[in-house]
């Protein structure tokens, strides 16, 4: 049997807890709530505070000859659905077809306050999960949690959550994807049920011209991307982003995705074909899945070196994000981002086997900084040191080393892939649009990997103070007012010392401090990050 890489474990077992939230939520016994979109009526579920109504369609099956194409609205609802439980998430990495898995995915999630009408125009938040860009779906993420307190806070809210195409299903990239005008399909499934919230919300009571679009890891990158995208342009999808461990990634071209575009089409038997796009089309799912499993996970060696991912296609994302960002190509809505101080923990387990500084280095040059040159390697090993003391998790001195060279290589990720992008993301828009940026130091005593990537969202979905903020800046575009106790300031990039709000284990359960921790190391993997595109 498999042994489930631990970074997985990690957040299955966050998952499973937040899963047993949904599952124990009351339901009430009052007359089930309905909803009328076009000729169509669709009945859920309520608790009494909200609403909900799960897996309704936003756009037509993605199977067949819609396999590897851009979304597809559907045609206009029509007839009587149940919708009380979660779609089937899209194909996962690594995983074998199941009925908890399929490519007929494309659904959404909507929880409303049980008193919305549709003359109410509340404001919208749109979740978007992470999960690497391989795995993860709208289950077990419950919209109650966010939808009720905001009600207890008397600041209402709608919460819409959306599956998405991952892996190679949605981010095939190579230059035939480039030529076929069809890359980031997961990024445009997206797109596409942010179309769906601004034909659609009204009915729930919303308004679509107040969306936030909130997500965590892949998700706050895809967040991230989508203010990027059409060169900023976001078609009055969304006012406001929210980003959760994630930033514009430096993510290279579509066709540096060709090798592993070309072994798909070698295990697919699809080689010889005059369009080998089409064949991947016509392929058995079995055999496409089993193929596509044969890839790279972030689960291997290569770790935070992804396979499958969002690149620039020339079209949606029509550069690197980060040369965009730098062109001023962002949409210029208020935003908030922030990260777990040691994000790189979980990245780390798969290269254990690691334990030399030579090795480390080789590891560092291979799959993260291939165009820094020598003298820059020795600055990067020298800033991020084998002393274990200086390592991730960070202040926890002696403790967690399972490997000489284990905290080293934690620190580096966690930087290189997390810290780096959000400072240079903050510096560069800063001052241009509004910004609020924090770090979650919650559950530093998790052994080995102590705050580790994805604990904050206990404090979002396990009702913590993270979410009267994210209530705060859906219903008003600023973090601050109604139940927290702490001012949040903006984030001032021409600060010597920009502020984040930190979150802390103990009797002080939130602070400001300096956003200035490891300054020389992240400016050097800001400019790695910057000169080196993939």
């Amino acid at each position: 049997m498999l042994m489930m890489p631990f970074h997985l474990q990690l957040r299955t077992g966050l998952l499973l807890f937040l899963a047993c939230k949904v599952l124990a939520a009351p339901t009430s016994r009052s007359v089930s709530p309905s909803i009328t979109l076009d000729n169509g009526t669709f009945e859920g579920t309520t608790d009494g505070v909200s609403n909900r109504f799960l897996g309704i369609p936003f756009a037509k099956p993605p199977t067949g000859d819609l396999r590897f194409r851009l979304p597809v609205p559907n045609d206009a609802y029509t007839g009587s659905h149940s919708v009380i439980a979660f779609g089937p998430a899209c194909p996962q990495q690594g995983s074998s077809a199941s009925s908890a898995e399929s490519e007929d995915c494309l659904t959404l999630n909507v929880w409303a306050p049980a008193n919305a009408t549709s003359s109410d125009k509340l404001p919208v938040v749109a979740w978007i999960y992470g999960g690497g860009f391989e795995f993860g779906s709208t289950n077990p993420y419950d919209g109650a949690v966010i939808v009720n307190r905001s009600v207890a806070l008397s600041e209402p809210v709608i919460y819409v959550s959306m599956n998405y195409r991952v892996t190679a299903f949605g981010f095939l990239a190579s230059k035939e994807v480039k030529e076929a005008g069809v890359g980031n399909i997961g990024l445009q499934d997206q797109r596409q049920a942010l179309r769906w919230i601004q034909k659609y919300i009204k009915a729930f009571g919303g308004d679509p011209r107040k969306v936030t679009i909130w997500g965590e890891s892949a998700g706050a990158i895809s967040v991230a991307l989508h203010m990027v995208a059409n060169k900023g342009n976001n078609e009055g999808l969304f006012r406001g982003a929210f980003m959760d461990s994630g930033s514009p990634i430096p993510v290279g071209d579509i066709t540096n995705g060709q090798q592993d575009y070309d072994a798909l089409v070698q295990e697919t038997g699809c080689s010889g074909a005059a369009d080998t796009l089409e064949c991947l089309r016509q392929v058995p799912f079995d055999t496409l899945n089993s193929a596509i499993s044969q890839s790279p996970s972030i689960g291997s060696f290569q770790s935070l070196r992804l396979t499958w991912l969002p690149r620039a296609d020339g079209k949606f994302i029509t550069n690197n994000p980060q040369i965009l960002v730098k062109q001023g190509f962002v949409s210029p809505v208020p935003f908030v981002t922030g990260d777990c101080d040691d994000e790189g923990t979980e990245f780390a387990m798969p290269s254990l086997n690691i334990t030399t500084d030579a090795e480390t280095r080789d590891y560092f040059k291979t799959f993260f900084v291939p165009n820094a040159s020598e003298s820059q390697l020795d600055r990067l090993l020298t800033l991020y040191p084998s002393n274990i003391t200086q390592g991730s998790p960070f202040d926890t001195g002696d403790l967690n080393a399972i490997t000489p060279q284990f905290k080293r290589i934690a620190a580096f990720l966690g930087d290189f892939v997390f810290q780096a992008p959000r400072r240079f993301f903050l510096r560069e828009r800063a001052g241009k649009q509004n910004t609020w940026s924090f770090l979650s130091k919650r559950l530093k005593s998790t052994p080995n990997t102590g705050s580790f990537h994805g604990s904050e969202l206990l404090n979002a979905y396990g009702g913590g103070d993270l979410t009267d903020y994210v209530v705060n800046f859906i219903n008003h575009l600023d973090p601050n007012g109604a139940g927290p106790e702490i001012s949040w300031p903006k984030y001032d990039a021409k600060s010597p010392s920009p502020q984040l709000l930190t979150f802390l284990d103990g009797a002080v359960p939130e602070a400001l401090t300096p956003d200035t921790f490891r300054e020389e190391a992240i400016n050097l993997a800001i400019i790695l990050n910057f000169e080196d595109p993939e």
